[in-house]
């Protein structure tokens, strides 16, 4: 976000009624008037007043003027200065953090559901379109395989990565091999390859009976594969619902090109993660990016509160939501981080005890 240096200082005064604004707009994205802030808002200040600071803060451009003799609505300038030095946020309700925690605190449904339940949670929460990627490790790693006869010559091989990933395929073996002699082919893959990555696996395999080194090689090929795809799917929602909420059209055709183009929304996501700032005690950190922040030209008619999940060291993912720059963004900090919370102790689970049945999607 923009350095607080670059950011004027304002009077005690001016900050309330900044806040008013912002807050007045974010409800009901339409210019702001010195009538209504005085009837609605306890300021305790003629109407006269609240017009002459009104037009120090819109020299100062941290609200404007969208035609003549309007009110005035917050600019980027202004929404930076109410998140980064007057924002309050304020944790969720026990009742919504009970109904978030009984949709996204385990993981029974396997992996994608889990993305997709998370992203529909975020965008009703917050009422905002949602992003959340898949959880992944640095590097993929053998766990564990099992081969299952089919019939005659077919046998299904399951392999499972210590990331959580789950992968199967369909073996057309030389001749029947009966399912005893599967089960042992597939322990002494397990005791060979246990915790290696592809290549480690290709090359332990190398003095293994012909069966177990050509499971051996498949499994060293969807490592790799893995490796190579982990991180592009993202998970999106709410898109729809956030239409209406943009002032003009390019604001709502900005966010379908963001959320639609999986790459550029992909590398934006990367980037914003490594500017992340560190977790302040029990607060998970969060990046609030306001209209590009003059970086991104992407999103410069867009805000997007986003937050890390997992632990970087081992298996982690993004989530975060994207709308117009007049989101409620006290809720959704608090809800983004509450969310992340949640999946970080959920992943901890999974990376210490395993769940073998959350499968990611075949990407």
């Amino acid at each position: 976000m923009t350095d607080d240096r670059q950011l004027p200082d304002l009077t005690s005064r001016q900050e309330d009624i900044l806040t008013c604004i912002v807050q007045a707009y974010s409800e009901k994205p339409e210019p702001v008037g010195s009538r209504y802030l005085v009837a609605n808002y306890d300021l305790n200040i003629s109407a006269a007043t609240v017009r002459k600071e009104m037009a120090q803060l819109e020299e100062m451009g941290y609200i404007a003027a969208p035609h003549t003799s309007a009110g005035r609505v917050p600019t980027a300038a202004g929404f930076r200065y109410f998140v980064r030095r007057l924002l309050q946020t304020r944790s969720l309700t026990l009742g919504e953090q009970s109904h978030i925690s009984e949709r996204v605190g385990n993981l029974q449904a396997g992996m994608e559901q889990w993305m997709r339940r998370t992203a529909s949670l975020l965008a009703r929460s917050v009422q905002t379109a949602s992003i959340v990627t898949p959880p992944v490790s640095q590097t993929n790693s053998f766990k564990h395989v099992e081969l299952i006869s089919i019939q005659g010559r077919l046998a299904l091989m399951v392999l499972v990565l210590n990331s959580g990933s789950v992968h199967q395929r369909m073996l057309t073996l030389a001749e029947p091999v009966p399912q005893v002699k599967l089960g042992e082919a597939a322990k002494r893959v397990n005791e060979t390859c246990a915790d290696l990555g592809a290549q480690q696996v290709r090359l332990r395999s190398i003095n293994l009976p012909m069966l177990e080194r050509e499971v051996a090689e498949l499994t060293a090929e969807l490592i790799e594969n893995a490796d190579n795809n982990q991180g592009r799917f993202i998970y999106r929602d709410g898109l729809s619902q956030i239409m209406d909420r943009f002032a003009d059209e390019e604001g709502a055709q900005q966010a379908i090109r963001i959320l639609e183009e999986h790459t550029v929304l992909h590398a934006l996501v990367n980037e914003l993660l490594d500017r992340l700032p560190p977790d302040d005690g029990d607060r998970v950190g969060v990046q609030v990016v306001i209209a590009g922040d003059g970086r991104y030209e992407d999103l410069n008619r867009l805000s997007m509160v986003l937050s890390r999940y997992g632990d970087p060291e081992k298996m982690s993912g993004a989530i975060g939501v994207l709308g117009p720059t007049h989101i409620n963004y006290g809720r959704a900090i608090s809800t983004v981080r509450y969310v992340s919370n949640l999946m970080t102790n959920v992943l901890a689970t999974l990376y210490q005890d395993g769940v073998e049945d959350a499968g990611q999607p075949n990407i």
